[in-house]
């Protein structure tokens, strides 16, 4: 949903295989280099292109300053495109330099950069790296593989009791095995207060405004958050960014699983400039919806969030809240194709997209096993091509993330019939949000009894106060008094126990 007051009136209109290696260039001796530094490389592989990451370490006392990474490929490995700094490719050679905001890394701290290639044959990782025209590292480690988890782990729950879910079949299951459905609510505000220089979120987020979310029977919470502020860009007020915003969603997900409930983080307004078809705004910062997140913060956000939330998997981790290429790049098959793969599959697009395939990987490189949610095309609405474009994950704990209201194009059940039950019988789905704008529940209600009999979760739009004959808003006080639409929405999760 297009989210904060300022955008209330202009409601939304309307595979691959993985390979992870990697390896470690230790500290050179004083003899070998003048740079001490360490670099790490990491690929992620779907058989004809990959991402490759790399970081930075400074083992020096002093800062590293204008750093320059070179390297050289054996195969045919083709630069695509680049982020967080400035890739180029000369023959088989890489150099890659700062861009404007990383030039210097202090002692004992590193950066990361990340690039997409294309190969065919064989692609064997770099035998060695410099650092300003020196050798970066002494004798190479074996190259390893790392492991991520093949089966749920099962951390040690959150206080109160929320369940530690993963993907079982087509359904969420706790830590024992016990199907999971998820009725619950957006709590909107994280997303725009921010970046509009408001605050941190809209409204209280105490734990009596979570307690009032408690009394509806609610057993989630999903909670829109702002990739600018998350990771403390210029743009933002510092009062309401960094590692002040930070620690305020991981108190409030704390809080949530305090009182036995499930978060849902979902990236809702992210970096780049989009001023094409169905275009929010033609800003560059993170003010309003773009049609799908870019690569220059995204992994960066999504490596963040995974480290911050990892070992904690009563959290689920929303990827992008409403792509819609659809409207972006022409046709369904490009759209799809985009949604996935990103870079090059994205013509059109005004910066370098980062596909689900590339958050997915930058998710589990971390480690973390949280279940994870991939909405689809038309802001949500449309997933005819998710089973068929699903990205590869290693722990298999993907679900769809669809979103329904009743001014979308899917919005009869006989759509539902057709379009989504194919998807719901093969994989998790969760409705992300659901709603109307005529301040009544006689579409959700349909809507709830429906997913009810597939099995499926959702959660209504939204939490907060705002008047829901501009859009759906499902109380008018904190205290968890509902509105009209509101109140059809608390009826069912009452009913439902």
């Amino acid at each position: 949903m297009r989210s904060g007051p300022a955008l209330l009136g202009a409601l939304g209109a309307l595979a691959v295989v993985g390979a992870t290696t990697a390896f470690t260039l230790g500290t050179p001796s004083p003899a070998a280099a003048a740079t001490a530094c360490e670099v790490g490389y990491t690929v992620n592989d779907w058989g004809s292109g990959f991402t490759a990451n790399l970081t930075l370490k400074n083992l020096g006392t002093a800062p590293l300053s204008g750093w320059r990474i070179s390297y050289t490929y054996a195969g045919n490995q083709q630069l695509q495109q680049g982020w967080n700094a400035t890739w180029a490719q000369s023959g088989q050679t890489v150099t890659v330099t700062p861009a404007t905001w990383n030039g210097t890394i202090a002692p004992n701290a590193s950066v990361s950069a990340g690039a997409n290639f294309g190969y065919s044959g064989a692609n064997a990782a770099p035998a060695s790296f410099s650092v300003n025209g020196e050798p970066c590292g002494g004798t190479q480690p074996p190259t390893t593989t790392p492991t991520l988890p093949t089966t749920t782990t099962t951390p040690t729950p959150p206080p109160g009791g929320a369940p530690q879910l993963h993907v079982s079949g087509n359904r969420l299951a706790d830590a024992a095995g016990t199907p999971v459905t998820l009725r619950g609510v957006n709590r909107s505000g994280g997303e725009f207060a921010c970046v509009q220089g408001n605050g941190l979120f809209d409204g209280p987020m105490d734990a009596a405004s979570v307690a009032a979310i408690k009394s509806w029977h609610a057993n989630a919470v999903r909670v829109p958050f702002n990739e600018d502020c998350w990771l403390g860009l210029s743009d933002v007020d510092p009062r309401y960014a960094g590692a002040t915003y930070r620690a305020a969603i991981k108190s409030y997900v704390d809080l949530l699983h305090q009182n036995g409930l499930v978060a849902i983080l979902d990236l809702h307004w992210t970096h780049g400039v989009y001023t094409g078809n169905s275009s929010a705004c033609g800003d560059v910062n993170a003010t309003c919806q773009k049609p799908m997140t870019g690569t220059e913060h995204s992994v960066d956000v999504w490596t963040s969030v995974a480290n911050t939330f990892k070992g904690d998997n009563a959290t689920i981790l929303d990827l992008f809240n409403e792509p819609y290429l659809d409207r972006a790049v022409s046709g369904s098959a490009q759209a799809w194709t985009c949604w996935r793969d990103g870079g090059s599959a994205c013509p059109g697009i005004g910066y370098p997209v980062a596909g689900m395939q590339t958050l997915v990987n930058a998710v589990r490189a971390t480690g973390a096993t949280n279940v994870v949610m991939l909405g689809g095309l038309a802001y949500s609405n449309d997933l005819t091509g998710w089973l068929q474009y699903q990205p590869s994950d290693p722990v298999g704990n993907l679900v769809a993330s669809w979103h329904s209201y009743n001014f979308n194009t899917c919005s009869s059940s006989s759509c539902w019939d057709s379009r989504l039950a194919p998807v719901a019988a093969a994989v998790p789905l969760v409705a992300g949000e659901i709603g109307e704008n005529d301040c009544a529940s006689g579409y959700v209600t349909g809507l709830m009894d429906w997913l009810d009999r597939h099995q499926a979760s959702y959660l209504g739009w939204t939490w907060n106060t705002w008047n829901c004959s501009t859009g759906p808003a499902l109380i008018t006080s904190y205290d968890g008094t509902p509105t009209a639409f509101g109140a059809g929405i608390r009826a069912h999760f009452l009913a439902a126990g």
